[in-house]
């Protein structure tokens, strides 16, 4: 059964990926209950995350499942056991997790997206450095990016900066609470040859508080992809994006000048815009305009354009 379906999906979805060019993109995304598996490729290199799941199976059994469901994965995609790359997850998730690694040693690749390169790492973190999710909005970002100054904020490895920088953007802040990401960020940059000090900033900071300090009409786009919960120890305050969006937008839409934008995403499933609380002049549901191909009826998180 899954081998069947596995061949199904990854021959249909890897011929789409083709005619865009594309490297990285999603094949499977716990299609069948029986197999609770996301498996995502990676140029030549397989991404495969089990979440867990309630099974009956015990310890013994469970492991020969699952070096059975590798071995189908192996055989479907035509890929070597070791460039098959296993997490496991927990069911629920979040992107706050992104912070958590899951161990000592850190292997980095590069892989291409849009004509641009990012690093990447398969095994030693929750997520790999780059959602694959969010392609189309990276892309839109780029194209409305030119002699704009562009805030990127929670912006995790700083790929929607490395877009606006692409996009010919007058100036590029990245905010993140981590020094480890924004150190990716910074590697992102480089290995894209944006390498202009006076141009790209890089800020380790929480982003409710740095939201505090920035004048008013600074920016022109500004992307906020927080965390649906956050109670990191760096942080002043608890995060929870269902309760505090509306303080974020507003915040952010007084950062930005006049016929601004922001992009604002959350993977919080049951999510709720406030509209009438949000001071926008307009706001506009983008979550179906930046679903890929390959998440299609799968996807589960919101994205909103919202204007000043």
């Amino acid at each position: 059964m899954f081998e069947n379906r596995l061949a199904k999906v990854y021959k249909h979805l890897s011929k789409q990926a083709g005619r865009q060019s594309l490297s990285c993109f999603r094949i499977f995304d716990k299609d069948l209950p029986e197999f609770p598996l996301i498996i995502d490729v990676y140029d030549d290199k397989v991404y495969l995350a089990e979440y867990r799941a309630k099974h009956h199976l015990t310890a013994e059994e469970h492991e020969q499942w699952l070096n059975e469901s590798i071995r189908i994965i192996s055989k479907v995609l035509n890929v070597a056991d070791e460039k098959i790359y296993l997490k496991e997850r927990k069911r629920k998730s979040e992107r706050t997790d992104q912070y958590q690694k899951t161990g000592e040693e850190k292997a980095f690749f590069t892989v291409e997206e849009g004509g641009l390169t990012f690093k990447i790492n398969l095994s030693d973190y929750l997520d790999t450095g780059l959602f694959l999710d969010h392609r189309l909005t990276r892309e839109m970002v780029r194209k409305e990016s030119s002699g704009k100054k562009v805030l990127n904020l929670f912006a995790y490895t700083g790929s929607f900066s490395v877009y606006a920088a692409s996009g010919g953007a007058e100036e590029v802040t990245t905010v993140d609470l981590s020094n480890t990401y924004i150190k990716w960020a910074e590697d992102n940059f480089e290995l894209n040859g944006f390498t202009d000090s006076s141009k790209y900033y890089f800020i380790v900071a929480d982003v409710l508080q740095y939201l505090d300090e920035i004048k008013i009409n600074s920016f022109d786009i500004i992307v906020m992809d927080p965390p649906t919960f956050s109670n990191s120890k760096k942080m002043k305050e608890f995060l929870d994006i269902q309760q505090d969006h509306v303080i974020l937008i507003n915040k952010c839409l007084l950062a930005l000048k006049p016929g601004g934008i922001l992009y604002f995403s959350t993977n919080f499933t049951k999510f709720a815009i406030e509209s009438e609380k949000i001071n926008a002049s307009h706001i506009k549901d983008i979550t179906k305009a930046t679903t890929p191909f390959d998440f299609e009826g799968k996807l589960r998180r919101w994205c909103f354009k919202i204007f000043k």
